[in-house]
């Protein structure tokens, strides 16, 4: 005798009418049946005296429930076994991680915040780990403090918080541990103070001014170099060139205006801090010839190492006279150039790719000679997944297996974490043949390389649960079409898994030639008939309990095609249109779908509704139609088209196929053979004819070097038939490397082209262009300068390419012939001790390579160098004006050839010989002043003559002692006072007395001019002070202390032609710039 009693409860989001039917028998169990509300298909029946297992933590939140009776004894064991409630807790999940991090050691901000956050419920906690060592934070602690997962550090200190920081986020479920993340200190010192040398460098040669850095943390510094002054920096281009590297500052060929002090001026990345060098004296010494040197390579940028993804910059920068013409090639990928920035120096490499390695060559060249350096480039990467691990909930005893695999470079190592904690197991893959509730936690897989570290988490969680159809229910309303089959999905969830059986109404289910229960419990119904329409009930079991749930099946019309799409043949750019029409069941909905050889069309696709349109007519009456037009139809469009008429039940399908007559497509195979120097044979494979037979064919051909566009090729025959497979292309130029791409036509048009065929060169053949401008002349003594245009590399015709020179005199019949084997030459010089100066010889120039000579260029006519000047010129006067100018006056030479003089000078005993510096003098001149030179020194002075040929000898040397300095203190303006009169205002000013190193004061120059104007009146007294006419707008009035050593520094005071006082105002100038602007006021 059972009674029964009904109460209702609400738990984790379900509703559940519980029925409880209490045995009167002790030995009888008693039974808990929940019915959802939401699905009253669904009955579970719940053994009471079955216990499942569940970890710890889990049965603690449970136990807390209270137990008031027996009935709420049974549903907290449903609820426990369904684990509805636990279902909506999970493990953490990283969302922020630590990252890498510098951390200025000058910074204001004296603390660091690490980044950690994840996602959990219950919320998770948080621990950190410094070097693998776990932070014990407590209250108080002066620097580690958290903000709720944050770890942040408070006056931070190198020797205290340096190193590789870990987050651990943890809650019942399990830990999870993030990226170790770096913290290092960063630090940019100052230069040194001590003063740079200066650096005396012939005009033409190269130059390099080292940085020299200062130590630092980290490695990102950018460079830039001042010039005279800040904030005014160098330009970068063809002829100077700031190494990244190492900082350092090149100039290709060093010009008179190169000359001043340059700084090396240098910026951190990660540090907001500037520092720049002391400034570095650099002196053009100045040469009457300025030679020309051969391209040197000096900026090289080694072997590098770098990541897929990352943007790298090669560098390189060569000296040389004149600059040298830098050009970039991969070495062991297609040859051809590669577009450099920088006026060349500059190779960037976007977005590595591991197809980027490789040898890349940087090569330099000039008219003096070549230089090339060579960099291989290793690309490498960090791991990366290429297959992850998924959060899981498995029923206990089930398999399961979790794999993660990496890609990267060196191959990454992979491990996992449970927890936290390493596994003992390494490798892609952790296998759990017979899942317990143990085995549930948090999993990391970990893969890592040199270049780094990736993690990848999942949850797994291992449960129990009797069989429950609350989540998976069989689905109430099901359909299945006539003739047709229909399965019955039955999925509870349930551990361990449920033993699954089948009923229709109330007779049970069994397999045979119609009914089939699958292994996973799915019911498949074969050829329906009316007769298959019913309730059709799921029923799953296992050791905890039972449950069942029920569906209804309904059976429908089959749908039927009644207008099959019929096949087409059309042109390209024609239009096609095709028919299909169906019956089906009214009771459902229809729908049609079109597809090109099982790719269904879609014309949310832009490019696919530029050409299709499908139209259709659904009635509702049980048949209905659509249409697919094509508009401008393509080769591309041709093949089978299906119409596919599909319900919800059920779908049947019709096909046509289409033609599209077109244009040929390209030939395949093309390969040279046959090369000659001025012919070859070019053969194919035919394409496709696209329906239509092939006409003819034509050839088209590029040189590879120049990679120009694709110019038409003279074929024998001249007309290519559309049978043929070969040909002979005409009129190439030797030794030239060439491809070639062929062209099939027929009467609807030409078709695209073929793949190029494989690179060849045309055999080699004598040169038939000969060098052009023949001339020369000049030199230096006793020799003969021959040069020419150097023929364009296209003529070289072979390999061994180089000129023969033959020359003579006017009067004599024999040729002298010189071989020169430099290609790129424009030059010859010959060189003999005999020949008179000004001699006329006859001149010719012409090519020869490996297969013979070339003909000569037309004859020149040119003359042999004169004689260097043999008389010195003689020193008349060599004179201080100042303590910084001398003015040095010769005796000019009488000589026709001569065209000008050299004057040097260097201080005496102190800088040396080898330090003069020059300055070149105009012939029609006998004198110059030298200036810039240091007060109060002993400089020695001398003159000699050149011209075209060369120097002279140097005349006698003269010495000179430049005057003492110029006062360097400016008056002091005392006043200034307004005439009775109105006409005049007197301006006074104290004495100036020099210093002991300086000239004694003669007197006092007073510039009187309009504000803004660099020029005005200029008066001198030996007083100390000075009546100036009254004048009106606005004037400035500049006194300075005259000396034999120069003018001294100036005072200001500005004079407004309204008021009667003026407020004095000093500045300060540098005596050079005094002495400058006086210069040019006088």
């Amino acid at each position: 005798m059972h009674q029964c009693g009904v109460e209702t409860s609400v738990a984790a989001s379900e509703c559940f009418t519980v029925l409880n039917i209490h045995s009167t028998d002790d030995e009888d169990e008693d039974v808990l049946l929940l019915m959802s509300d939401h699905d009253p298909g669904v009955v579970e029946a719940q053994s009471h005296e079955t216990q499942p297992y569940y970890p710890d933590h889990r049965s603690a939140a449970w136990g807390s429930l209270p137990k008031q009776n027996h009935l709420a004894d049974c549903l907290v064991l449903g609820l426990e076994t369904t684990r509805k409630e636990d279902s909506s807790g999970f493990g953490p999940v990283l969302e922020e991680e630590p990252m890498d991090m510098v951390y200025p050691e000058e910074s204001s901000e004296e603390k660091i915040t690490l980044t950690c956050r994840s996602r959990a419920s219950p919320p998770p906690q948080y621990r950190w780990l410094l070097n693998d060592t776990e932070l014990l934070i407590s209250e108080g602690d002066s620097h580690f403090s958290l903000s709720e997962g944050n770890l942040i550090i408070s006056h931070p200190e190198r020797h205290l918080h340096t190193g590789n920081y870990t987050c651990v986020s943890s809650n019942v479920y399990g830990s999870v541990v993030s990226h170790r993340a770096s913290v290092q200190f960063g630090y940019l010192d100052m230069f040194s103070t001590d003063d740079r040398e200066a650096v005396y460098v012939k005009e033409g040669q190269g130059a390099v001014l080292l940085c020299a850095p200062p130590p630092h943390y980290p490695e990102d510094l950018s460079f830039r170099w001042m010039l005279n002054d800040f904030p005014v920096f160098i330009t970068q281009d063809s002829r100077r060139f700031v190494s990244q590297g190492n900082g350092n500052l090149y100039i290709a060929n060093v010009q008179r205006g190169d000359r001043g002090n340059y700084s090396c001026f240098i910026s951190s990345g990660s540090i907001p801090k500037n520092v720049f060098s002391k400034f570095i004296p650099l002196e053009p010494i100045s040469e009457r010839s300025v030679r020309k040197y051969p391209a040197d390579i000096k900026v090289k940028t080694p072997n590098i190492t770098a990541l897929v993804g990352q943007n790298i910059t090669l560098e390189c920068f060569a000296l040389g006279n004149p600059v040298p013409d830098l050009r970039w090639r991969r070495v062991d990928g297609s040859g051809s150039d590669l577009h450099a920035s920088g006026s060349g120096s500059l190779l960037r490499l976007q977005q590595l790719q591991y197809k980027d390695q490789g040898v890349y060559e940087c090569e330099a060249h000039n008219s003096k000679g070549k230089d090339r350096h060579q960099t291989h480039l290793t690309v490498e990467g960090a791991p990366e997944w290429l297959q992850t691990i998924n959060s899981a909930e498995i029923g206990v005893g089930g398999e399961f297996a979790m794999s993660c695999l990496a890609g990267g470079k060196p191959k990454p190592q992979v491990h996992f974490l449970k927890n936290g904690l390493m596994q003992l197991l390494k490798g892609e893959e952790i296998n759990f043949p017979a899942l317990t509730v143990d085995d549930s936690g948090m999993y990391q897989c970990v893969a890592e390389n040199i270049h780094g570290m990736i993690t990848a988490n999942a949850e797994l969680r291992v449960f129990t649960s009797a069989p429950s159809f609350v989540r998976t229910p069989v689905k109430p309303r099901l359909l299945g079409a006539k003739n047709n089959r229909v399965v019955i999905p039955c999925k509870p969830r349930a551990a361990p898994p449920a033993k699954i059986s089948w009923s229709r109404g109330t007779e049970l289910l069994h397999n045979s030639s119609r009914i089939f229960i699958w292994g996973d419990g799915s019911l498949e119904l074969l050829n329906l008939s009316q007769a298959d329409e019913g309730k059709y009930t799921c029923f799953a079991e296992n050791h905890l309990g039972r449950a069942n749930s029920t569906g209804s099946l309904t059976i429908t019309d089959a749908t039927i095609i009644t207008l099959a799409p019929s096949n087409a043949d059309v042109s390209v750019g024609e239009g096609v249109r095709m028919e299909c029409g169906a019956s089906y069941d009214p009771i459902l909905d229809l729908t049609f779908i079109w597809s090109l050889d099982d790719h269904e069309i879609n014309l949310e696709n832009e490019r696919e509704r530029e050409h299709y349109q499908i139209k259709m007519d659904l009635n509702g009456s049980g048949a209905s139609g659509s249409e697919l037009l094509i508009s401008n139809t393509q080769l591309h469009h041709a093949g089978r088209y299906t119409c596919t008429a599909q319900t919800p039940v059920d779908q049947t399908t019709s096909s046509a196929m289409l033609l599209v007559r077109g244009p040929p497509g390209p030939p395949g195979g093309v390969r040279v053979d046959e090369v000659k120097p001025d012919s070859c044979k070019v053969r194919w494979s035919p394409g496709s004819d696209n329906l239509s037979p092939i006409s003819k064919y034509s050839i088209q051909f590029r040189e590879a070097e120049a990679m120009p566009d694709w110019r038409d090729a003279s074929t024998s025959p001249a007309t290519v038939e559309g049978n043929s497979e070969m040909a002979t292309v005409l009129n190439l130029t030797p030794w030239t490397e060439y491809e070639f791409r062929v062209f099939a036509t027929n009467t609807l048009g030409t078709g695209p082209p073929s793949e190029p065929s494989p690179r060849v060169f045309s055999t080699e053949a004598r040169p038939i262009v000969a060098p052009s401008d023949v001339g020369g002349g000049g030199g230096t003594s006793r020799e003969l300068t021959i040069t020419w245009t150097p023929v364009e590399r296209r003529y070289f015709f072979g390999s061994g390419f180089g000129y023969i020179i033959a020359f003579r005199p006017e009067d004599e019949s024999e040729w002298r012939r010189v071989t020169v084997t430099d290609p790129e030459a424009r030059r010859y010089v010959h060189k003999d001790q005999r020949m008179a100066p000004a001699s006329r010889f006859e001149v010719k120039v012409k090519a020869f390579n490996s297969q013979g000579e070339g003909p000569f260029s037309q004859s020149a006519f040119i003359y042999s160098a004169l004689d260097v000047p043999a008389e010195a010129p003689v020193l008349t006067e060599v004179r201080a004006l100042s303590a910084t100018e001398v003015i040095v006056v010769w005796i000019p030479l009488q000589q026709s050839t001569l065209e000008g003089y050299q004057v040097r000078y260097w201080r005496d005993s102190l800088d040396g010989e080898a330090s003069a510096l020059r300055v070149l003098v105009s012939g029609r001149e006998n004198h110059t002043r030298l200036d810039h030179l240091r007060p109060d020194s002993q400089y020695l002075v001398e003159v000699r003559a050149y011209n075209a040929a060369g120097f002279g000898p140097a005349g006698p040397r003269s010495r000179i002692t430049t005057k003492r300095a110029p006062p360097s203190r400016p008056p002091k303006i005392i006043g200034t006072k307004m005439h009775y009169s109105g006409g005049s205002i007197n301006v006074a000013w104290e004495r100036v007395e020099a210093l002991a190193n300086e000239s004694s004061v003669a007197g006092y120059k007073v510039l009187y001019r309009p504000e803004g104007q660099p020029s005005g009146n200029l008066y001198t007294t030996e007083k100390h002070s000075i009546d100036l006419p009254l004048m009106k707008g606005l004037y400035l009035v500049e006194v300075r202390a005259h000396s034999e050593g120069g003018d001294g520094a100036v005072a200001q005071v500005r004079i407004t032609g309204s008021s009667s006082l003026a407020s004095p105002t000093l500045g300060f100038f540098s005596t050079v710039f005094l002495g400058l602007l006086l210069r040019f006021l006088l």
